[in-house]
């Protein structure tokens, strides 16, 4: 989500007329997010109390609102990519649901695809009990695949208590439900390091043509503008999608996010076209492309906020969940700040995204996990110790650490049912979820050259008419 300090701007309604109903709360999921969240003042949120984005949070005080069964000598184990600080905090929330319940939960750590890894622990006769899956094509294929098992009638229950009905249809698949969204994210923010503006002088921009001249700006100061984690492709998937919605509008998003047109369209061309923008000047870019296409997303934000004033680069285009990777010396709000996405059409853009518990192994373990993972109890956890968005609409907005991510969080959760999910997330694994293949592997190569976009056009059309079918 992206703010200005104190502008609020009008927020898409999508329109997807051949949706299904689904596919419609899906598509929506962004819109909403951006519409509460873009329309708010981020950077006017600083105030000396607030935290950094890897607070320790108190998660002791924890309230009790969900009722777990005593699962005494029951072993689960939970899968997912996340690493580092991510995984920390949420082994915290399987801390609390061990010492509620008696199990014994063991985190195990997946690498990307994850479809693709519990594929192999399904051949080899051990699957994890739940998955966290990062894609709603990526559920719909562990259900296609016959991997996934329905939710049972108590995490049903914490569903429709804690979550807008959007949030629950997006874990469906054909009508039923196997998904919990314990995890959101706004993908259309850009964060900066403050003292580099202030002295460069520097604004935040609400357009592109301002984005552009900020950079100038930032450069001519003596600090490279950009940083970009190239090194994991999903990252240049979310410059891609918010340049994309905003400059092709929301019907045409959703018409490519089906693959309903084709890569090759004129729509294609002008997003690339303003991405070469940036990526076309390997002055702005922290270590050129190469070494963008060496970075990893956390190095991508660490470094912005390293180095005193003379950080390697002054912005970082990154989601809410950048936070765990700012450096806890930096207040955010105040050293760190963040801004809208800027407008490249006439309204900014809304992309979000998100990750579902979906159960592998049916049993009463593992169906009180995912109810547990439903409840506003194991959120606010996790919403303690910063760097997380939850669509649980019960968490206390004064759970989360900080006034900024108050903000957010507020934001998604007023944005109800109207909100757009990351194209790549809806796109087949193939195209846009595979490690050096489809998508990122695409975009990684036109990081590298960016004149080419006819080029790139063809090479993604090639890879999405593959993938999806058509």
């Amino acid at each position: 989500m992206r703010m200005t300090s104190s502008t609020i701007r009008t927020r898409w309604s999508p329109k997807p007329d051949t949706a299904t109903p689904q596919h419609r709360r899906a598509a929506k999921a962004a819109a909403a997010v951006a519409a509460g969240a873009l329309a708010l003042s981020l950077s006017a949120c600083g105030s000396s109390d607030e935290g950094s984005g890897g607070s320790t949070g108190d998660t002791d005080d924890t309230s009790n609102n969900v009722t777990l069964p005593k699962l005494d000598g029951t072993s689960l184990e939970v899968a997912a990519v996340w690493s580092g600080t991510e995984q920390a905090n949420f082994k915290k929330v399987l801390q609390e649901f061990e010492k509620r319940t008696g199990a014994k939960v063991t985190f195990v750590p997946a690498q990307d695809p994850i479809i693709n890894f519990i594929g192999s622990k399904v051949a080899g006769g051990q699957p994890p009990d739940i998955a966290m899956l990062p894609q709603p094509g990526a559920i719909k294929q562990a259900v296609d695949k016959g991997w996934a098992k329905p939710l049972g009638s108590e995490a049903l229950k914490e569903l429709g208590e804690n979550y807008s009905q959007g949030w629950q249809d997006i874990g469906k698949v054909s009508g039923k439900p196997y998904g919990v969204y314990y995890k959101a994210a706004n993908k259309s923010l850009i964060w900066y390091n403050n003292q580099v503006f202030e002295n460069a002088g520097a604004s935040e921009p609400e357009t592109w043509p301002d984005l552009l001249n900020t950079a100038q700006t930032v450069f001519d100061s003596g600090v490279t503008p950009f940083s970009i984690g190239g090194a994991e492709g999903w990252t240049l998937t979310d410059w891609f999608e918010n340049v994309y919605l905003s400059q092709a509008g929301p019907e045409k998003y959703d018409q490519l996010a089906k693959h309903e047109i084709k890569w090759t369209d004129p729509s294609v061309k002008d997003a690339l076209t303003t991405l070469a923008q940036v990526w076309g000047k390997p002055d702005w870019i922290a270590g050129g492309a190469s070494g963008a296409l060496q970075t990893d997303f956390p190095a991508s934000v660490t470094q912005v906020f390293t180095g005193g004033d003379q950080p390697k680069a002054a912005m970082v285009a990154a989601g809410d969940f950048a936070q765990v990777n700012i450096p806890k010396n930096m207040k955010i709000g105040t050293d760190a700040k963040v801004f809208p996405f800027p407008a490249v059409g006439d309204n900014g853009p809304v992309v979000s995204g998100g990750d579902a518990a979906v159960i592998l192994q049916d049993s009463k373990g593992s169906q009180a996990l995912a109810t547990w993972l439903a409840s506003p109890d194991a959120a606010s956890i996790q919403a303690k110790l910063g760097g997380y968005l939850s669509p649980n609409k019960n968490v206390p907005n004064s759970d989360y650490p900080n006034a900024v991510q108050q903000k957010i969080a507020k934001a998604l959760i007023d944005a109800g049912d109207d909100f757009r999910f990351d194209m790549s997330d809806q796109a087949p694994q193939a195209f846009g979820g595979t490690p050096g293949k489809g998508e990122w592997k695409i975009l990684q190569d036109f990081l590298k050259n960016p004149k080419d976009i006819a080029g790139t056009q063809e090479k993604l059309e090639a890879e999405a008419a593959a993938a999806y079918g058509n």
